[in-house]
C-alpha cells in the first residue's frame, strides 16, 4: 500500500457500522432482496448490473421491469431475437450493453445450461462481464466474498482515507483498500451499502455527512468534495454529419447500423459524415433543410443537419431498409439521437405546415 495511504483504524468497525445502518436504511430496488435475505435470482442482478453501467438507477427501473416481464430468465433472452431486444434496450444509452447482454446469456445457455456460474473468474469470461459485475454476481446473488467497486464505492473510498492520487491513476488503491473492509459473510449485503452510501449521503455534490454512519472515521470529511482527486478535464471533440429523413406515402425510411460501432444493429434515420463515412445524398432530388440537432455522446459531441425529403413510390423500392410508419415511429426502438432528429422534424411542421 503507497506510504501516503493510511488504513482507517478498526476498519472491522467500519464494516459493521455500514452493515448496521444499511440494515435500517436499505433502499427498495426490483432487483434487490432485503439485507439478511436468501440471495436474489442471478439472472435479475447481472441484468440489472448490465443496465446499471453508466446509467442512473431511475432510468433502469422501468427497463428492468419490462425486461424481466417480457424475458423472465435467462433462456428466454438467450432465445429472443436481436432486434427485439435491441428495440427493448433503446433510449437507455451505450448499445454495446444490449448487444453484449445477448452474446452473455447465449453463452450461459451454451456453456452452463442457462446456470449462472458462482466463480468470480468464470463470469469475467462471458462477454460483456468485467471485474466489477462480476464480483457483484458473486457477492451478491451466491454470497461468497468479493469485493465490489463502481463508482459511488470509489467516492466513499476516497473520502473514508482522504486519497490524493488522481483518478483513474487512484482506482488500484481505491480496490485495495476496499478490500480490507469487505466481510468474509454478508459481502453482498456490504457490497449494495456501499453503494447505497455513494448514491444517497456521499453523494458528488454536499454530501450528507452528519447522516453518514462513519463520518466519525473518515479523514476526508473536512474537504469531502476534493475526493476522489478529479484528472485534467480534455475537451470532447466535435463531428457534424447529416441526417435524412426520407417519407413516402406516410411512412419514413430506416435502416439498420453495422453491428459493430456506435449504435451497433440499432435502427436509425439514414446518416452520414460523422462516423468517417464519405458524406453522400441516398436519393437525388430536392430536399428541404430542417434544422439541426446536438447530442452528446461519451468520447465526443455530434451535430446533425437534418434534411427531409419526400419521394415516390417507385423512388422507394430501390432503396435499402424498412419503411415504418410515422404514426407508429415511437414502436421502432430508435436510439435518442434518432429520436431527437425526428423531433426536430416533427417540429419543423408544427412551425411551416405539412
Amino acid at each position: 500500500m503507497p506510504e501516503h495511504i493510511m488504513a482507517v483504524e478498526f476498519p472491522s468497525e467500519v464494516t459493521n457500522k455500514i452493515l448496521a445502518h444499511y440494515d435500517v436504511y436499505a433502499r427498495v430496488l426490483p432487483w434487490r432482496s432485503p439485507p439478511g435475505s436468501p440471495p436474489p435470482d442471478p439472472y435479475a442482478i447481472w441484468l440489472s448490473e448490465i443496465m446499471l453501467q453508466q446509467t442512473t438507477v431511475a432510468a433502469v427501473k422501468p427497463y428492468f421491469e419490462h425486461f424481466l416481464k417480457r424475458w423472465p430468465d435467462v433462456t428466454s433472452l438467450a432465445s429472443a431475437p436481436d432486434a427485439d431486444v435491441m428495440a427493448a434496450w433503446a433510449g437507455l444509452g451505450y448499445y454495446a450493453r444490449a448487444r453484449n447482454l445477448l452474446a452473455c446469456a447465449r453463452a450461459i445457455v451454451a456453456e452452463y445450461g442457462g446456470g449462472f456460474p458462482d466463480d468470480e473468474e468464470a463470469l469475467k469470461a462471458l462477454p460483456g462481464v468485467g471485474p466489477y459485475t462480476a464480483a457483484a454476481i458473486t457477492a451478491i446473488a451466491f454470497g461468497h466474498r468479493a469485493t465490489v467497486v463502481d463508482g459511488n464505492v470509489e467516492r466513499v473510498i476516497a473520502r473514508l482515507h482522504a486519497v490524493v492520487t488522481p483518478m483513474p491513476q487512484a482506482k488500484p488503491e481505491l480496490k485495495r483498500l476496499a478490500q480490507c473492509l469487505t466481510p468474509d459473510k454478508r459481502s453482498g449485503d456490504f457490497a449494495q451499502a456501499m453503494m447505497d452510501l455513494g448514491a444517497t449521503i456521499c453523494t458528488p455534490r454536499n454530501p450528507n455527512c452528519q447522516a453518514c454512519p462513519i463520518t466519525g472515521n473518515c479523514k476526508g470529511q473536512a474537504e469531502a468534495e476534493l475526493y476522489p482527486v478529479k484528472p485534467a478535464r480534455k475537451a470532447k471533440p466535435h463531428r457534424s454529419g447529416t441526417a435524412w429523413w426520407i417519407e413516402c406515402n406516410g411512412e419514413v425510411l430506416l435502416v439498420r447500423r453495422p453491428e459493430k460501432g456506435l449504435l451497433g444493429g440499432m435502427r436509425a434515420l439514414p446518416s452520414c459524415g460523422w462516423n468517417g463515412d464519405p458524406a453522400s445524398h441516398p436519393v437525388d432530388g430536392m430536399f428541404q433543410s430542417v434544422g439541426s440537432i446536438t447530442h452528446v455522446f461519451t468520447h465526443f459531441t455530434l451535430t446533425l443537419d437534418i434534411v427531409m425529403q419526400s419521394i415516390g413510390k417507385n423512388a422507394a423500392t430501390a432503396l435499402d431498409g424498412e419503411w415504418w410508419a410515422i404514426d407508429r415511429l415511437d414502436e421502432a426502438g430508435l436510439p435518442s439521437l434518432f429520436e431527437k432528429a425526428a423531433g426536430a422534424v416533427k417540429k419543423w411542421r408544427l412551425s411551416h405546415g405539412p
